[in-house]
């Protein structure tokens, strides 16, 4: 017993009664209720495998380990199970376990219960099936029969865990991988917490698709690979066949090989949206309407006489178009998106709009709200991925509100071409703006709130234009995407005159890289407006000079102005020119604090591509490189009660 409780993942056996939950089967027979253990937790898995069943065991032990942990927990005889196939089910009682094999000794239960989907399967069908296996079965097959006494929890448990890794977590090649690593921490750890972000809806249906289609084809190529190498061993001639069959052999373990790689970047969370965005490239454009005309698209629930003149005074008159419009009319959003070409307009009304479908804008439009933001309010229904999605040259959104709910990705990415976004509210669920890379964003005179992530994605070699934003109540304000890896292109940021504040974490962070040991740090030294990185003299366009930030005084400082110097006595006037003063410098020590990490990284990343130049024996300079300086623009900015501070680095 003392063993038992060792191994024990859940609870006492001491303490009396069960601690599982009951279900009853489907089906038309009436079998007993089992032990519902199919809706465990994350953690519970996650503890169960790291400290009672696997623990650091390597990949050619995982068989070993689990049979070990097998005949400490499970009861070896005296419970029912019902045995399900995908062609029957039926009771069955277990008199013998052989935890090596990981199969029970089984026999049917008196008076049989069996329920078949095969009208040709019958009772004597179950009982010569089992007579053929000399009735082992594997466990994996059994769901325990519910006994409230609490004896079998460890059983059905034990089962249950068996049963999901080898259907959730084992890979039928991972015996024959590299066996120098721990398996929980290389494989088991990343699947669990893949598998339990798609039971909650936190990767996009997309990316899931990928996922299982790409898992698929390796099972499959795999599978022949093994079929293939099982015929060449069987064959001792060294024929002509046999060499096309090496070849053969070669090419598969090349596929295999790949799709193992996209299989480990969908598992890594860091990596798989780096790998998974690019399924939005395809997305294409329709260019002109094959007539040549632009139109625009009129968006109301219910279209009034006073707002019709209203809009034609001011958006449809043909006198400001200079010619005559043509002019479409819709109640939905999406569908008015959906039928625009090239050049087209939507003009959307004072309303709420609730829409269920993903607003994919592949052509140039402009989408422009008639009125104030929280007039025109477009809410998302629904769990879906996408909100908004863009790859246009040229989008101009403004004067909306975008609401999201239950959502997996961002309220909207910018995939490829410009986005200009201004004057528009965006209520996030979790992240708020990505940029892709080589896209370009422009937001201004925005308010962004809400969101679990981060409230802008900067991805590398994108270009991201922020002036005049409110961004706050995020879990971090602006995130900027690792773009040390030597395929990566340097980003382009301006940040002028927004309000960071109130979020969780940081208000700016950049990811990236531990870097190497063999690249050594580099020492930042600033002189009259320029940096010295050990011996390459670098500029960096418009840093932030500590004096701009007084053409625009933060908040405070205005409210001091406001109050009016004279009329306060002079010790309390002091106290607040020095508590503005201070207000000044530490908003400037922010803006520079983020332009100075930035260049310094930038600059690391011209020294780590020298050196890899340097070794090829290449020691011209990379005009390439040295091109995609970064162009930085940190000024005026303001950040206040964020979490953790103004800025960060996230190192991984």
């Amino acid at each position: 017993q003392e063993d038992d409780d060792a191994c024990s993942d859940y609870g006492s056996r001491d303490k009396p009664g069960t601690a599982l939950g009951r279900t009853v089967p489907d089906g038309n027979v009436l079998f007993p209720d089992i032990f519902q253990t199919d809706n465990l937790l994350f953690y519970e898995r996650f503890k169960a495998y790291q400290d009672y069943i696997l623990a650091d065991c390597k990949a050619s032990e995982v068989k070993e380990f689990t049979s070990e942990y097998l005949e400490k927990v499970l009861e070896p005889s005296g419970w029912q199970a019902i045995w399900r196939t995908n062609v029957f089910e039926v009771l069955v009682e277990v008199v013998d376990v052989e935890c090596s094999a990981l199969k029970a000794v089984v026999r049917c239960s008196e008076p049989l219960l069996c329920e078949s989907r095969v009208s040709t399967f019958t009772s004597e069908s179950v009982r010569e099936l089992l007579e053929l296996k000399e009735h082992q079965i594997p466990l994996q097959e059994l769901w325990v029969v519910y006994d409230e006494s609490g004896e079998f929890d460890q059983t059905a448990l034990a089962i249950e865990h068996v049963r999901f890794f080898y259907k959730c977590i084992w890979r039928t090649w991972d015996e024959e991988e590299e066996d120098d690593f721990d398996y929980f921490v290389r494989c088991v750890e990343p699947r669990l917490r893949l598998h339990y972000d798609i039971l909650e809806h936190r990767v996009p249906s997309g990316l899931v698709t990928d996922y299982q289609n790409l898992l698929s084809q390796c099972e499959d190529l795999y599978r022949k690979f093994l079929d293939l190498r099982s015929s060449m061993s069987s064959s001792d001639s060294d024929s002509e066949v046999e060499n096309v069959s090496m070849v053969e052999g070669l090419k598969l373990y090349e596929k295999i090989e790949h799709l193992k790689q996209k299989l480990k970047l969908i598992e890594n969370p860091l990596l798989r949206y780096v790998f998974g965005y690019q399924k939005y490239s395809g997305l294409q454009a329709k260019g002109l309407r094959p007539t040549g005309a632009k139109i625009t698209h009129v968006v109301a629930s219910t279209m009034m006489a006073g707002l019709l003149q209203s809009l034609i005074r001011d958006k449809l008159c043909p006198e400001s178009h200079g010619e005559e419009l043509e002019i479409q009319f819709h109640s939905d959003p999406l569908a008015a998106v959906n039928a625009c070409y090239e050049g087209d307009t939507v003009i959307i009304c004072p309303g709420r709009y609730v829409v269920d479908g993903v607003f994919c804008i592949a052509d140039s439009i402009e989408l422009e709200g008639y009125g104030l933001p929280d007039d025109i309010v477009i809410e998302k229904q629904g769990r879906g991925d996408n909100f908004v999605d863009c790859t246009g040259a040229d989008i101009k959104i403004s004067n909306l509100k975008l609401v999201q709910h239950d959502a997996v990705e961002g309220v909207l990415n910018v995939h490829h071409g410009k986005t200009t976004l201004e004057n528009c509210v965006l209520q996030c669920e979790t992240t708020g703006i990505t940029v892709r890379t080589a896209a370009e964003l422009v937001m201004k005179k925005s308010d962004l709130y809400g969101a679990k992530g981060a409230g802008v994605e900067i991805y590398p070699g994108s270009m991201c234009t922020l002036l005049d934003n409110g961004i706050h109540h995020c879990k971090e304000g602006i995130l900027i995407k690792n773009f040390l890896d030597e395929n990566y292109d340097i980003p382009k940021i301006t940040m002028v005159n927004n309000m960071i504040h109130n979020n969780e974490g940081y208000g700016v962070v950049l990811v990236k890289p531990t870097i190497p040991s063999d690249v050594k740090d580099i020492s930042a030294v600033k002189r009259e407006g320029m940096f010295v990185w050990g011996l390459d003299l670098i500029t960096f366009p418009l840093f932030s000079d500590l004096e701009n930030t007084r053409a625009h005084p933060g908040s405070e400082s205005a409210c001091v102005e406001a109050l009016g110097h004279e009329e306060l006595p002079e010790c309390i006037t002091a106290d607040l020119e020095r508590y503005e003063q201070a207000v000044i410098a530490e908003q400037a020590e922010s803006n520079y604090e983020i332009a100075n990490e930035l260049g310094a990284t930038s600059a690391k990343k011209s020294q780590m591509h020298k050196k890899r130049l340097s070794e090829l024996g290449i020691t011209e300079a990379d005009d390439n490189l040295m091109s995609q300086e970064m162009f930085v623009s940190i000024v005026d900015n303001q950040f206040k009660w964020n979490g953790k501070g103004s800025f960060g680095t996230f190192l991984f």
